[in-house]
């Protein structure tokens, strides 16, 4: 078990006086599910005092603007569910200092260039800042196709808002029951979807979110066709929580389908390739195009082989005509193929996350990965993986390994980086995580994305350590 701060390094008078006694958890007062969930995300020797709970936007930036003002690390999360995905959260010791002059401050100094980021060196801890209270409803705009709420509602909680209006947000996250908007966003967590109706980054209308300092700030808007300011949507997505915290977003949504299909095809590596192919470049239009290793389409029952998934959404016929058309295909190369009704449908892509970012195990391994598509089916089965969950199109997926040392997922990685591609380590036991680089990331973009960090974040606060390079 992680040592934790029994101490109070913090005033928690000041902060009881910005969201009350109610909105305040202290460690040796938190729940043991939330001791394990934040446990997983810092480092052994971290120590964390409280887990603070805003009930408003204006709460949440003063919580912000206590923490830079007494040099305390923040860890923005929501409902927790991917808080230890990337690297280990914790603050730095800086190396002996020589003494202030007269008038000097005594802050850390970000090269610009070399974008060497340390926490203050006088931080007082660590606080964990939820926003999971942070979830209204701001704006439906229904015939506008957009909805506005804050980043602590939870997904599920949206669809069902938007399902009443005959909409939907186009979006399959890990752990839809309990991810919250703001996680999506932070994680750039798309899923099956993505094939279709693009990235997260891509669906995202406006960002409503707090700076380092406490100032809120506001980018893009609550209109399809918006061209105001910077395009900090994209810069938000996938940041992991490091340049500032997310307190309200805006997507573009989607009338809801009329119909659903599912078409599974198991068999022959070279044919399910040739199958994809296919597909990819015909004037079919699938929502979803998903490869699954073998070990995989065992564990769902779904046959013996590697399979190939292939989601249709639109009216009836045409869900109907399309299915036909790709077993046919499959029936020709040899493939093995059913097609699945809605209810069994519903079923197969509710067993398939399931399974894949189920976390009951400790020693469990979840990784990111990036190939290109048509190195996808060649990799499943010519890398040391288990369960594997690409999306075709992308050439983006998810491995899972129920037990891997650090040694496998270096090899894996580099199969990655060899078919143009790259894994990232989300999840994974903490000594597996430090016995390596989870993100692997040696490309020219690093000081571009070190001096971003210091724009946003001087003084490290932010979520220190779980990006890229110790961002």
């Amino acid at each position: 078990m992680k040592s934790f701060s029994t101490e109070n390094y913090v005033s928690i008078q000041e902060l009881e006086s910005i969201v009350g006694t109610a909105g305040i958890c202290g460690w040796q007062d938190t729940e043991p599910f939330w001791q394990e969930r934040v446990g997983k995300a810092v480092a052994p020797d971290t120590k964390i005092d409280c887990t603070v709970y805003p009930n408003t936007q204006e709460e949440l930036a003063a919580v912000i603007a206590w923490a830079q003002q007494h040099r305390c690390a923040v860890l923005p999360c929501g409902s927790g569910s991917k808080l230890d995905w990337g690297g280990l959260v914790k603050l730095d010791s800086d190396p002996p200092q020589p003494p202030l002059t007269r008038g000097e401050q005594n802050v850390v100094k970000v090269g610009l260039l070399k974008g060497d980021l340390r926490v203050s060196p006088d931080a007082a801890g660590l606080v964990a800042v939820s926003t999971s209270r942070l979830n209204r409803l701001v704006e439906h705009a229904v015939g506008d196709l957009t909805v506005t709420a804050e980043a602590g509602m939870k997904f599920a909680d949206l669809q069902q808002i938007l399902a009443a209006a005959g909409q939907f947000l186009p979006i399959d996250p890990a752990y839809p029951q309990q991810a919250t908007l703001g996680g999506i966003v932070a994680t750039a967590d798309a899923g099956s979807l993505r094939h279709r109706y693009r990235g997260v980054r891509d669906l995202l209308l406006g960002i409503t979110f707090v700076r380092s300092d406490g100032k809120i700030a506001v980018a893009g808007g609550r209109v399809v066709k918006n061209v105001a300011g910077y395009d900090l949507m994209k810069l938000f997505t996938g940041a992991y929580g490091t340049l500032g915290v997310i307190s309200q977003v805006t997507f573009r949504v989607y009338p809801l389908p009329e119909s659903s299909g599912t078409v599974v095809l198991t068999g022959e590596v070279n044919a399910l390739s040739q199958t994809a192919q296919i597909l990819l470049s015909s004037a079919l239009t699938p929502s979803a195009i998903d490869l699954l290793s073998p070990e995989l389409v065992a564990k769902l029952g779904l046959g013996k082989g590697t399979g190939l998934i292939v989601r249709f959404q639109s009216i009836a016929e045409s869900v109907k005509q399309q299915s036909a058309r790709l077993l046919e295909v499959g029936e020709k190369l040899g493939l093995q193929g059913t097609s699945c009704g809605e209810n069994d449908e519903h079923q197969l892509w509710q067993r398939l996350p399931e399974t894949m970012w189920n976390s009951g195990t400790k020693s469990a391994i979840i990784c990111k990965i990036g190939i290109r598509p048509s190195e996808a089916v060649t990799a499943i089965n010519e890398l040391p993986v288990q369960d594997a969950w690409i999306h075709a199109g992308s050439g983006l997926g998810v491995l899972r390994f129920e037990n891997a040392t650090a040694q496998t997922l270096l090899q894996v990685r580099r199969g990655c980086e060899a078919k143009g591609g790259f894994l990232t380590v989300l999840a994974a036991p903490t000594d597996i995580k430090q016995q390596l680089d989870v993100w692997g990331y040696t490309g020219s973009a690093i000081d571009l994305m070190r001096r971003i960090k210091q724009q946003f974040d001087p003084e490290n606060l932010l979520s220190p350590h779980r990006f890229i390079s110790g961002i």
